[in-house]
């Protein structure tokens, strides 16, 4: 619940961490209290597309670069409807935003959107605790949130404690459906259609069916609920699971989904929430990283070429597969294609026996960077190859 208040810089703010770290600043955004999973993000720019990425749903992001808000906010950035981030964490809030593109400061942004915020504190201090602690449940409280419910005056540090403290953890949580669409919809190709493409929505951002537009792809975005009927009802010649946010093992309906999809040889693609789905469907585990990867800065090493990566992440858990071997599933032969180069981290999936891949990471990559956007082009390879 929050209430915005005009001058929220000047309004003291909390932030505290379910292991008992307190951290005291300001007000930015929205007056009021929010809770959510901390998690830092390491980009240096695209604040705007991190805030409205359907993927950060419940989650409080502490920005690691020390000021942000430089550019302001704009109309044309978003990568969806509305911002995911449950709050935002910043050092040194820009004062004046100066882009010719800024329609508001991100400040007035937040506050509009009713999105709770701090600035002020030591980020770097912040972002080495959950390196070394894990992410981790957080509260942010400022304004009459700071209130103490025991009766006048401001709240003990740990009475604001036992409010984070109940709430739940981001293992276990099934949150996907919160963030996708309720109805179906459809991006027309840019240009010639060459392609029909039906992409589950699991928190899909603008960017990615843009890039299959532009590909002359013809995108029908499908809600998470969407059954293998619905699918081939629009006859695609290839189908898309998309990123987005909670625990992949609450996902069973779609495993079922991409189950279907194998089954049918369908050329398939996946990225991030969509890799732990194909993971999943063939038979491999998930499991909570200790803080994840989130920033536009992680080098992932594609082993079909060798290549390496400069990728845009966004995820706390990942796929349990073994890199030293191919792995016998029901659908063939499946092999850990990408490997991040920081922690060996699975990156990426695919089949050898049938067209299915997946990366772990944004191939869209708004605001960048676009080192992986071959893999759309590689998705097209693999559905002319059907059709031939």
């Amino acid at each position: 619940m929050t209430t915005s208040t005009r001058g929220a810089g000047k309004v003291p703010a909390v932030l505290v961490l379910e292991d008992g770290r307190v951290f005291r600043g300001r007000a930015y955004g929205a007056v009021g209290e929010t809770f959510g999973e901390a998690v830092f993000s390491t980009g240096m720019t695209g604040y705007q597309e991190t805030l409205t990425d359907p993927s950060y749903d419940r989650q409080i992001v502490v920005a690691t670069a020390p000021q942000i808000g430089n550019t302001g906010w704009n109309d044309e950035d978003d990568e969806s409807s509305r911002i995911w981030v449950s709050g935002y964490v910043v050092r040194d809030p820009a004062r004046v935003p100066s882009n010719w593109r800024a329609k508001r400061s991100l400040d007035d942004e937040l506050e509009r959107q009713g999105v709770v915020g701090i600035s002020g504190i030591d980020t770097r201090a912040l972002t080495r605790h959950l390196r070394e602690r894990g992410s981790m449940r957080a509260g942010i409280f400022s304004g009459t949130a700071l209130d103490s419910a025991s009766g006048g005056g401001t709240a003990p540090d740990a009475e604001l404690l036992e409010r984070v403290q109940a709430q739940p953890h981001m293992k276990g949580a099934s949150l996907y459906q919160e963030v996708a669409t309720k109805e179906a919809y459809v991006v027309p190709a840019v240009g010639e259609k060459r392609f029909t493409v039906a992409a589950i929505d699991l928190g899909i951002k603008g960017m990615t069916p843009q890039r299959m537009a532009e590909r002359g792809i013809e995108v029908h975005v499908l809600p998470a609920t969407a059954t293998a009927d619905d699918v081939y009802a629009v006859d695609p010649d290839g189908v898309f699971f998309s990123n987005g946010p909670g625990d992949p093992a609450t996902a069973d309906g779609p495993v079922a989904l991409m189950t279907a999809v194998l089954e049918r040889r369908t050329p398939l693609f996946g990225i991030c929430f969509g890799n732990q789905i194909l993971g999943r469907a063939l038979g491999f585990g998930t499991y909570k990283l200790k803080y994840g990867h989130r920033g536009i800065n992680q080098p992932v090493q594609d082993r079909t070429t060798g290549k390496v990566e400069v990728t845009a992440h966004n995820h706390g858990f990942a796929v349990d597969a073994p890199l030293d071997k191919v792995s016998e599933t029901k659908f063939g032969r499946a092999e850990v294609s990408h490997v991040c180069l920081n922690d060996d981290v699975v990156e990426g999936l695919q089949l050898l026996d049938q067209p299915a891949f997946s990366v772990q990471y944004h191939p869209e990559a708004a605001a960048g960077p676009h080192d992986a956007a071959y893999l759309f082009d590689r998705f097209v390879s693999l559905m002319e190859g059907q059709r031939a």
